[in-house]
Protein backbone atom coordinates (compact mmCIF):
# COMPACT_ATOMS: atom_id res chain seq x y z
CA UNK A 1 0.00 0.00 0.00
CA UNK A 2 1.98 3.45 -0.85
CA UNK A 3 0.62 6.51 0.98
CA UNK A 4 -0.62 8.54 -1.71
CA UNK A 5 -1.89 12.53 -1.74
CA UNK A 6 -5.85 11.44 -2.33
CA UNK A 7 -5.67 8.95 0.65
CA UNK A 8 -3.88 11.82 3.07
CA UNK A 9 -6.73 13.77 1.56
CA UNK A 10 -9.30 11.49 2.92
CA UNK A 11 -7.82 10.42 6.37
CA UNK A 12 -8.11 14.57 6.78
CA UNK A 13 -10.95 14.38 5.80
CA UNK A 14 -12.48 12.14 8.27
CA UNK A 15 -10.86 13.30 10.95
CA UNK A 16 -12.51 16.50 10.03
CA UNK A 17 -15.46 14.94 9.83
CA UNK A 18 -15.18 13.45 13.45
CA UNK A 19 -14.17 16.72 15.19
CA UNK A 20 -17.29 18.24 13.50
CA UNK A 21 -19.56 15.88 14.96
CA UNK A 22 -18.55 16.39 18.13
CA UNK A 23 -18.21 19.30 18.38
CA UNK A 24 -22.50 19.40 17.03
CA UNK A 25 -22.93 18.41 20.27
CA UNK A 26 -21.96 21.95 21.37
CA UNK A 27 -24.78 23.47 19.34
CA UNK A 28 -26.94 25.51 21.41
CA UNK A 29 -30.20 23.77 21.70
CA UNK A 30 -33.06 25.56 20.52
CA UNK A 31 -37.03 25.32 21.14
CA UNK A 32 -38.88 26.72 18.56
CA UNK A 33 -38.44 23.96 15.95
CA UNK A 34 -39.75 20.54 15.57
CA UNK A 35 -36.23 18.58 15.23
CA UNK A 36 -33.42 19.12 17.39
CA UNK A 37 -30.86 22.06 16.50
CA UNK A 38 -28.13 19.19 15.64
CA UNK A 39 -30.08 17.20 13.32
CA UNK A 40 -29.17 18.92 9.94
CA UNK A 41 -25.49 19.41 10.87
CA UNK A 42 -25.06 16.06 11.29
CA UNK A 43 -26.91 14.63 8.21
CA UNK A 44 -24.69 16.79 6.22
CA UNK A 45 -21.83 15.83 8.17
CA UNK A 46 -22.93 12.35 7.57
CA UNK A 47 -23.04 12.63 4.22
CA UNK A 48 -19.81 14.23 4.19
CA UNK A 49 -18.28 11.14 5.68
CA UNK A 50 -20.13 8.62 3.02
CA UNK A 51 -18.25 10.83 0.62
CA UNK A 52 -14.94 10.97 2.36
CA UNK A 53 -15.10 7.23 3.41
CA UNK A 54 -15.79 6.30 -0.80
CA UNK A 55 -12.89 8.84 -1.18
CA UNK A 56 -10.40 7.08 0.77
CA UNK A 57 -11.29 3.36 -0.25
CA UNK A 58 -10.73 4.64 -4.29
CA UNK A 59 -7.67 6.18 -3.36
CA UNK A 60 -6.55 2.99 -1.28
CA UNK A 61 -7.62 1.23 -4.49
CA UNK A 62 -4.60 2.54 -6.17
CA UNK A 63 -7.23 5.12 -8.66
CA UNK A 64 -5.89 8.33 -7.32
CA UNK A 65 -2.49 10.22 -7.97
CA UNK A 66 1.52 10.13 -7.67
CA UNK A 67 3.13 9.31 -4.24
CA UNK A 68 3.47 12.10 -1.68
CA UNK A 69 6.92 13.89 -2.24
CA UNK A 70 7.36 12.75 -5.63
CA UNK A 71 8.12 14.79 -8.33
CA UNK A 72 5.37 16.07 -10.41
CA UNK A 73 4.81 14.65 -13.94
CA UNK A 74 6.24 16.86 -16.45
CA UNK A 75 3.77 16.12 -19.04
CA UNK A 76 0.79 16.93 -16.81
CA UNK A 77 2.25 20.59 -16.39
CA UNK A 78 4.01 22.44 -13.87
CA UNK A 79 2.81 22.44 -10.02
CA UNK A 80 1.61 25.43 -8.67
CA UNK A 81 1.94 28.91 -10.14
CA UNK A 82 1.85 30.03 -13.19
CA UNK A 83 4.27 27.63 -14.96
CA UNK A 84 5.66 27.18 -18.70
CA UNK A 85 2.71 29.12 -20.37
CA UNK A 86 3.03 32.50 -18.89
CA UNK A 87 -0.41 33.80 -18.03
CA UNK A 88 -1.98 33.11 -21.21
CA UNK A 89 -1.12 29.37 -20.50
CA UNK A 90 -2.79 29.60 -17.20
CA UNK A 91 -5.76 31.26 -18.05
CA UNK A 92 -6.01 28.91 -20.64
CA UNK A 93 -5.70 25.67 -18.01
CA UNK A 94 -8.36 27.09 -15.72
CA UNK A 95 -10.60 28.57 -17.94
CA UNK A 96 -13.31 26.90 -16.96
CA UNK A 97 -12.90 27.77 -13.21
CA UNK A 98 -12.32 31.36 -14.30
CA UNK A 99 -15.17 31.04 -16.37
CA UNK A 100 -17.56 29.92 -13.41
CA UNK A 101 -15.93 32.72 -11.10
CA UNK A 102 -17.02 35.37 -13.50
CA UNK A 103 -20.56 34.30 -13.53
CA UNK A 104 -21.04 33.86 -9.97
CA UNK A 105 -19.55 37.52 -9.21
CA UNK A 106 -22.03 38.31 -12.00
CA UNK A 107 -24.76 36.64 -10.64
CA UNK A 108 -24.16 38.39 -7.58
CA UNK A 109 -24.23 41.68 -8.70
CA UNK A 110 -27.04 41.71 -10.22
CA UNK A 111 -28.87 40.16 -7.77
CA UNK A 112 -30.34 43.22 -6.39
CA UNK A 113 -32.17 44.18 -10.16
CA UNK A 114 -32.97 40.62 -11.52
CA UNK A 115 -33.38 38.56 -7.89
CA UNK A 116 -33.42 35.52 -7.08
CA UNK A 117 -35.38 33.65 -9.16
CA UNK A 118 -34.50 34.99 -13.12
CA UNK A 119 -30.68 35.40 -11.51
CA UNK A 120 -30.53 31.90 -10.51
CA UNK A 121 -31.93 30.79 -14.06
CA UNK A 122 -29.76 32.80 -15.70
CA UNK A 123 -26.75 32.19 -13.38
CA UNK A 124 -27.46 28.39 -14.40
CA UNK A 125 -28.33 28.57 -17.70
CA UNK A 126 -24.91 30.64 -18.70
CA UNK A 127 -22.58 28.14 -16.34
CA UNK A 128 -24.55 25.20 -18.68
CA UNK A 129 -24.72 26.72 -21.73
CA UNK A 130 -20.71 27.89 -21.40
CA UNK A 131 -19.30 24.50 -19.93
CA UNK A 132 -21.04 22.41 -21.39
CA UNK A 133 -20.48 21.21 -25.25
CA UNK A 134 -21.08 24.33 -27.83
CA UNK A 135 -23.69 22.91 -29.07
CA UNK A 136 -27.51 25.01 -30.25
CA UNK A 137 -29.13 21.81 -29.83
CA UNK A 138 -28.41 21.45 -26.38
CA UNK A 139 -29.94 25.43 -25.56
CA UNK A 140 -33.26 24.19 -25.26
CA UNK A 141 -32.36 21.39 -22.69
CA UNK A 142 -30.23 23.88 -20.68
CA UNK A 143 -32.63 26.53 -20.51
CA UNK A 144 -35.21 23.48 -19.26
CA UNK A 145 -32.57 22.47 -16.97
CA UNK A 146 -32.32 25.94 -15.70
CA UNK A 147 -36.32 27.07 -15.24
CA UNK A 148 -36.89 23.51 -13.51
CA UNK A 149 -33.92 23.46 -10.71
CA UNK A 150 -33.90 26.69 -10.20
CA UNK A 151 -37.29 27.62 -9.93
CA UNK A 152 -38.24 24.16 -8.19
CA UNK A 153 -35.55 25.57 -5.35
CA UNK A 154 -37.16 28.98 -5.26
CA UNK A 155 -40.40 27.08 -4.71
CA UNK A 156 -39.39 25.09 -1.78
CA UNK A 157 -37.33 27.61 -0.39
CA UNK A 158 -40.40 30.49 -0.62
CA UNK A 159 -43.57 28.37 -0.05
CA UNK A 160 -42.14 25.24 1.62
CA UNK A 161 -39.45 26.87 4.52
CA UNK A 162 -41.34 30.43 4.25
CA UNK A 163 -37.57 31.99 3.56
CA UNK A 164 -38.01 35.38 1.74
CA UNK A 165 -35.46 35.51 -1.12
CA UNK A 166 -33.91 38.81 -3.38
CA UNK A 167 -36.80 39.79 -5.07
CA UNK A 168 -35.12 42.45 -7.93
CA UNK A 169 -36.61 45.37 -9.04
CA UNK A 170 -37.93 43.71 -12.20
CA UNK A 171 -39.93 40.90 -10.54
CA UNK A 172 -41.98 41.58 -7.25
CA UNK A 173 -44.10 38.64 -6.24
CA UNK A 174 -46.27 40.56 -3.51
Amino acid sequence: MSLNRDVVVALLLLLLCGVFFWESGNIQLTDYGQLDSTVWPRIILGALLIASLIYLWQALRGAASEDVGAAPQAAAGAGPGIGPGGLAGWISRYRNALLCYALFLTFLLTLPILGMLLGGILFVFAALTALGRPSLKLVPLHAAIAVGTVGAMWAVFTFGLRVFLPEGVLFSFQ
